[in-house]
């Protein structure tokens, strides 16, 4: 019989309540005795194994007991037969010892645990020599905590955690379980009793969506195979380097014959055949972390440490990566620390309250996307965000993260009138400037050579200078309003452009605040905005022509650069995630063209000086002319240390000929690429092979000059052949 109080402590555990679950569980000694007490719901009859010792039943319930004085191991496996007259044996959790470190819990708790996936979520684990899982997770207001899987029925009273100590932190090493094995986090609140059940915040790989469980992964170590790349990227100057990035939704990209999604290897292989035939050094990946809403697009992030079963494994992944930099391709990731969305099983009021987000949705709620913001004065919450970071620079030799919405990180109005000040009565949030600080200060520590990306779109100053003198420390800054700006004016009639010639030469005075990258992203494609080639105003050729002189004009303009998939051949219809990009359109010498001037206008980029070594310093530009709004031309030199380009641009439809402009040396120039060649779809206006001699007239504040020809729409870049 047992005692009055312990009949209490039996009953918590029968109800799964009980918050110490090992106090009860597991092999005791009680008065000289050894008495070994299990509950597994179902069981018809259970034993130990060693000495084949039969337990009873306590009546009216599934818990069983054995009282004795033989000796049992401390590590004792049981023999269950369940209802269905299934026969199991494993060894019982409850006789374990705590298997986390003191020092791991304690920088977790400190947020200052960069590795944290490490010992939180769920690993293969061997405790004194015996296999199984170990699963650990951050749920501090939670009375109980249990694993349930396909191991247990999904059973919460079967596998409840311990607790450590006031850290919040519960573990349970579970025997004889392997990797494939699914499972989650049953949670019942200390306060209301309410009961969630939530996928692992650590969790490294979930199943297909709709499905949401956590899946337990091998911990076999994956062999790379790209340790070259590795090296040469700790002493990468990418400062003075080319770099043109292909943003890449892999579910759109391509597809197979039925319509399904490809896996990571055989991505990897088109891909890179694509995009080094293409002549871009970067893919860059939106988000590919797990989520379960395909239109998210991965922006609403539910796995922070996984990637998306959708195209496979996570050794799946790992290949893509090792392929790609195998063949000198670099992989960004986008990456979302800005929000989260609400999915039940997701971090949402994860132990039953507002955990990971701040409880006052003034703080913690994006309207306008109906998500919750995380909560960064929160050093657990900071922990699972850097620990991300990390993860995808570290195991997964990702070579940059792009981060997701900046702008609505930094500041407590953003999108919203009702709002609450920070503690200096200011709009910045100053806990969330303190964590993209804290990332980078790391990222780039811990990983020399990698790159890391701020998605910001407002005047914030010093996103890309170092914390020690008040910045951000990102390595580059999305250039937004360069990006606005263009759009803008190319998308009006060629006739009004002279009145707005200010809206592509303002972006020069300030390009060189901060180290800026140039996007065409996936943003300009979708919600109704039309495609790249819609927004280009005039008959097809005109628009064609229109899109190829933007592409010169980009780049050419100081700036790193992107481009979204479908914008390199002119995909005519607007981005939409549910379909593969239009392929058949390459059949068109249009699209045919526009692909080939990007291919070519790579080609130049990557290796030509001129166009890349000084892309964040006066150094490398030099207005030659940009004041003929009447006429709608820029002109403007590249340099290097080596060599000089000069660019005319002429974005009306009349050809220029005789335009004059000035240049910076006596000599012979040459016209190496015109966006207007038949080759690329254009009229084939321009100087061809015609060497121009430079002329002792001075122009445009230039001792010398040449006479050219500008065709319409179109960018002619010419080069200093001799030089006398």
């Amino acid at each position: 019989m047992t005692s009055p109080k312990l009949n209490i402590e039996l009953q918590k555990i029968i109800t799964a309540r009980h918050h110490d679950p090992f106090s009860v569980l597991g092999k005791h000694t009680l008065k000289g005795k050894t008495l070994v007490r299990v509950y597994i719901p179902y069981a018809e009859q259970v034993t130990i194994a060693e000495g084949n010792l039969s337990m009873q039943r306590i009546e009216g319930t599934d818990l069983f007991e054995w009282q004795g004085k033989e000796e049992i191991p401390e590590h004792y496996r049981l023999i269950w037969r369940d209802k269905d007259h299934y026969e199991h044996i494993s060894h019982d959790p409850y006789c374990f010892l705590p298997q986390l470190s003191d020092f791991d819990m304690h920088l977790f708790s400190e947020g200052k645990h960069w590795h944290a996936y490490r010992f939180l979520g769920a690993h293969v684990h061997e405790a004194d020599g015996i296999g199984g899982v170990c699963f650990a997770v951050w749920a501090p207001n939670a009375e109980r905590v249990s694993v349930i899987g396909d191991f247990n029925c999904w059973d919460g009273r079967s596998h409840p955690m311990r607790i450590h100590g006031s850290n919040g932190i519960w573990e349970l090493f579970i025997p004889d379980i392997a990797p494939g094995t699914l499972y989650k986090f049953e949670i019942r609140n200390q306060q209301t009793g309410n009961i969630v059940k939530k996928a692992d915040p650590y969790g490294q790989q979930f199943e297909i969506r709709p499905s949401t469980a956590s899946i337990v992964t091998n911990n076999k170590p994956y062999i790379w195979i790209d340790k070259k790349w590795m090296e040469k990227r700790k002493i990468w100057n990418w400062l003075h380097a080319p770099m043109s990035i292909y943003e890449v939704h892999l579910g759109s990209w391509q597809r197979g014959p039925e319509g399904e999604f490809l896996n990571y290897c055989d991505l990897a292989k088109r891909l890179v055949d694509y995009v080094t035939k293409m002549g871009f050094s970067h893919i860059e990946l939106l988000p590919i972390t797990e989520h379960p809403f395909d239109g998210s697009w991965g922006y609403q992030t539910t796995g922070y440490y996984a990637p998306s079963s959708r195209y496979g494994s996570p050794n799946d992944f790992r290949y893509f990566v090792d392929y790609c930099h195998q063949h000198n391709i670099g992989v960004f990731l986008d990456w979302v620390p800005a929000h989260f969305p609400k999915d039940a099983h997701g971090l949402a009021r994860f132990d039953g309250t507002p955990l990971y987000e701040h409880e006052d949705p003034r703080k913690g709620e994006h309207l306008d996307w109906s998500t919750l913001i995380y909560n960064y004065s929160r050093y657990e919450v900071k922990n699972l965000l850097l620990s991300s970071a990390l993860y995808w620079l570290e195991e997964m030799h990702i070579d940059g993260l792009r981060v997701d919405a900046v702008a609505s990180m930094l500041y407590l109005d953003y999108s919203r009138e009702d709002w609450i000040p920070n503690v200096l009565g200011g709009r910045e949030n100053l806990e969330a400037v303190e964590f993209l600080r804290e990332l980078n200060t790391v990222a780039l520590t811990e990983h020399p050579g990698v790159l890391i990306m701020a998605e910001e779109s407002t005047s914030w100053p010093k996103v890309t200078h170092p914390p020690d003198v008040n910045g951000l420390g990102f390595n580059l800054k999305w250039n937004m309003g360069w990006m606005n700006d263009t759009l803008s004016y190319m998308s009006k009639e060629p006739i009004h452009r002279k009145h707005y010639q200010e809206q592509l030469s303002f972006s020069m005075l300030y390009a060189f605040t901060e180290n800026f990258l140039l996007p065409i992203s996936h943003d300009e494609v979708v919600h109704g905005k039309g495609s790249m080639l819609t927004k280009m105003p005039g008959d097809e050729w005109q628009q064609f022509a229109n899109l190829r002189l933007l592409y010169a004009y980009m780049f050419t303009h100081p700036g790193k650069k992107l481009l979204f998939m479908g914008t390199e051949f002119g995909q005519s219809i607007e981005w939409n995630s549910a379909n593969t990009l239009d392929w058949e359109a390459l059949k068109s010498d249009f699209h045919l063209g526009l692909q080939q001037l990007v291919k070519d206008l790579n080609q130049l980029y990557h290796h030509s000086a001129a166009l890349y070594q000084y892309e964040f310093d006066w150094q490398g530009f030099e207005w030659i002319d940009c004041h003929d709004a009447e006429q709608s031309v820029l002109v403007y030199l590249r340099n290097s240390d080596k060599d000089m380009f000069i660019i005319a641009l002429n974005f009306t439809p009349v050809p220029r000929y005789n335009y004059r402009i000035g240049v910076p040396k006596y000599g012979l120039y040459k016209e190496i690429f015109n966006s207007d060649a038949k080759c690329y779809g254009g009229s084939n206006v321009g100087n061809g092979a015609t060497v121009l001699i430079a002329e002792d007239k001075a122009w445009m504040d230039r001792t010398y000059s040449i006479s050219i020809t500008l065709p319409p729409l179109a960018g002619v870049f010419f080069q200093l052949v001799e030089n006398h």
